[in-house]
């Protein structure tokens, strides 16, 4: 799945921003997975991003890092 993770990573900055305000648990759930946080990514898609708190943080991190850094 490391090509899920390069796919992504090669967006336009942009694109990563829209995908995380618009469908950001799901993604980034399949990015933790993808980086071997099975766990983890389960619970971010089920939850949706641990009830929105992780997706404020993740949407917060794609636009200053440009990918999710925290429990990734």
């Amino acid at each position: 799945m490391n090509e899920y993770v390069k796919a992504i990573d090669g967006l336009p900055l942009i694109a990563r921003v829209l995908l995380a305000f618009f469908v950001g648990p799901i993604v980034y759930g399949i990015y933790r997975i993808a980086n071997g946080k099975m766990i983890l990514g389960i619970i971010w898609i089920i939850t949706g991003g641990l009830f929105g708190i992780g997706w404020l943080i993740d949407f917060v991190m794609v636009i200053l890092h440009g990918k999710p850094t925290i429990l990734v």
